[in-house]
């Protein structure tokens, strides 16, 4: 036994050896080892995440070896989207100032008077643009620039402030459409106690939110088509007893007169209710390819009690 399993073991060893000498390319001949590539000039992704990970910090850019930058978000300028925000600050500001101020003025409220001039200019220059941002020209200088001139808040209703200015731009409106409170409020934001003034005074109509009472529209009214109820008479009325819509229909036809309009929750009431049937759904088959399921498919519903 010991001599096979000696045999055995030398056979191992001895195949183990051969293989050995073929991964290693020392077997007879010549052999063509393999060269290795040269690394990569840029950095891959996972090699760039993996170098993070590990405790890197992380950069806005990184300058590969070949020269390529690669970013990893636009540079900030303080500009751009900004600008609509910067310009509803200004336009908020605006509307508190009574008197137009001046482009120093509004910049300085906004902190852009340290940037660059460039941007500055670019500012003014949408400021202008702005339907909400009236520019008044400067009459002392020929030739206007971007620093010359002043700005004032140009409300949805101009020219309206007060309760006479209201009036004169209701009766100035040529058709029936009302006026909304929401626009009112843009140039006169305090215009709610006087709506309610002139509404106590019969000079507008105004129409109201049923969840808290504030104003929506205002219309022109006339105050001498108002006539006060004595309150003797609203006592008397509110102590009538009126009939029915059924009984006055039935005394007016007893007297000959057919009345003017029949109310129509009384014809219905009246009306005989007449139960709809419903009509079963008749079953369609459409064209049957399997002749042999005929018998399956065919329709018995005519046959049901």
């Amino acid at each position: 036994m010991s001599s096979r399993f000696e045999r055995e073991n030398a056979a191992f060893a001895a195949s183990m050896a051969a293989a050995a000498s073929k991964l290693s390319g020392a077997g007879p001949g010549p052999v063509n080892k393999r060269t290795l590539a040269p690394p990569s000039p840029s950095p891959s992704v996972g090699s760039t995440t993996s170098a993070q990970a590990i405790g890197t910090p992380r950069r806005d850019r990184v300058d590969t070896p070949a020269g390529n930058i690669v970013y990893s978000q636009p540079a900030i300028t303080g500009m751009g989207d900004s600008i609509i925000t910067q310009i509803s600050f200004a336009v908020s500001w605006l509307r508190t100032k009574p008197d137009p101020q001046p482009y120093s003025a509004v910049l300085g409220y906004l902190s852009i008077l340290g940037k660059p001039e460039s941007e500055q200019e670019f500012f003014v220059e949408q400021m202008r643009r702005n339907p909400q941002i009236q520019w008044i020209p400067d009459p002392n200088v020929s030739e206007q620039t971007w620093k010359s001139g002043t700005y004032v808040h140009r409300p949805t209703i101009p020219g309206v402030k007060n309760k006479t200015q209201l009036l004169a731009h209701l009766q100035k409106k040529t058709d029936a459409s009302g006026v909304s409170v929401k626009d009112l409020k843009d140039g006169w934001p305090d215009c709610e106690a006087s709506i309610t003034e002139l509404e106590h005074e019969h000079k507008i109509l105004v129409t109201r939110a049923k969840k808290d009472g504030a104003a929506k529209m205002v219309w022109l009214d006339d105050a001498s088509l108002f006539h006060e109820v004595d309150p003797t008479l609203k006592v008397m009325w509110s102590r009538v007893e009126l009939p029915s819509l059924e009984t006055i229909a039935t005394r007016l036809m007893a007297a000959g007169q057919k009345p003017a309009s029949e109310d129509p929750r009384i014809k219905a009431a009246n009306a005989p209710k007449v139960e709809k049937k419903k009509k079963r759904a008749q079953r369609k088959t459409g064209k049957s390819t399997n002749t042999h399921m005929e018998h399956l498919l065919k329709d018995y519903s005519h046959m049901k009690r």
